[in-house]
């Protein structure tokens, strides 16, 4: 049976079965010329679905309502959207996902475009496949060129608190004694925080999910100190990464500190976390990271300490030694037959 067109108020609306689908809807439209045609639009997707495949009617922007339905995070997924908007998800492979990225992100690294183009996107299209909508895709990602950064020590932390003001050095303290990310920190609110729990609620994350945290003596002190800036509901004040930046790099320059960035912070919570032997496991749910695995391969730096395998044995450390104060096989009589 053919969809019928009826009017609620000024609104056209439809319903019928084709295909033996049951279908009924609004048009959202007050003309009933235009209402027409868009019922008979949906009509002939309903065929076409019938015949060769639901793949076949499937559009992006649809897949991405389905995501965004199931509570999945819709971080990075506004300009995705704009992109493809109702282009077929058939029509979308693994190549044109890439060059996506590229015209999307221009001159970026490969970490951005894989992070905010390729894994996104491919989430939603492999959510559709999950309702048999469509077929799994896999997307090869851009090389990243991992690189070592110097993580922030509690003694960096200490001297940069004292030459902030007291949100700025708040900042500092949380990050690195919390692990959260920069923009985890500043949306902090103050209704966030129990001081006489001594947690926060840590609620805009990477990886979509909230997650409680601890706040240790020192931090406690530090918040404690932070007067609550009239008309500003956020603890640390800055609205944005960029509005903290100029702050951070002058406190740094104050201290005569290194020069360490923000995620710094983050970096040195799992180092020492990691030195402490925390587990790996332990510590990504602490600080939010999505697998252990990510957390053993960008944090987990081998030690020089020669020394170290003292520790099986039972036996205390002496002074640390690094591979260069000990001697070669061959100066210690090795390898000469």
């Amino acid at each position: 049976m053919p969809l019928k067109l009826y009017r609620r108020g000024k609104i056209w609306h439809y319903r019928g079965t084709v295909a033996g689908r049951r279908l009924r809807g609004s048009t959202g439209c007050s003309s009933k010329d235009i209402a027409a045609q868009i019922a008979a639009g949906i009509e002939t997707r309903a065929w076409k679905r019938r015949t060769d495949g639901p793949q076949a009617v499937l559009t992006f922007a649809q897949a991405a309502l389905m995501y965004r339905a199931a509570g999945k995070s819709t971080r990075f997924l506004d300009p995705i959207e704009d992109f493809w908007k109702d282009t077929l998800v058939k029509d979308i492979n693994a190549g044109a996902i890439r060059a996506s990225a590229t015209t999307l992100y221009p001159g970026t690294s490969g970490a951005t475009r894989n992070r905010q183009v390729i894994v996104p996107t491919q989430a939603i299209i492999n959510h559709a496949a999950e309702s048999e909508l469509c077929a799994k895709l896999s997307v090869k990602r851009f090389p990243v060129d991992h690189k070592i950064k110097t993580p922030a020590t509690w003694q960096w932390i200490e001297t940069f608190m004292r030459h902030s003001p007291p949100h700025l050095g708040a900042l500092a303290c949380f990050m690195f004694l919390t692990g959260a990310r920069i923009s985890e920190a500043l949306a902090l609110r103050w209704r966030d925080l129990d001081l006489q729990n001594r947690t926060a609620l840590i609620r805009e994350t990477k990886i979509g999910s909230e997650r409680i945290t601890h706040l240790p003596p020192p931090l406690l002190v530090a918040l404690a100190n932070v007067p609550p800036k009239p008309g500003c509901d956020t603890v640390f004040r800055y609205t944005a990464h960029c509005s903290a930046d100029k702050s951070w790099r002058a406190a740094v320059k104050r201290a005569g500190l290194p020069p360490l960035s923000f995620h710094s912070c983050r970096h040195g919570f799992a180092t020492a976390l990691l030195h402490s032997g925390v587990d790996v496991v332990t510590i990504a749910k602490l600080g939010g990271w999505k697998t252990p695995q990510h957390v053993f391969q960008t944090y987990g730096h081998a030690s020089d300490d020669l020394t170290i395998t003292n520790r099986i044995a039972g036996t205390k450390l002496t002074q640390p030694q690094k591979a260069e104060d000990n001697p070669s096989p061959e100066s210690a009589g090795y390898g000469k037959g």
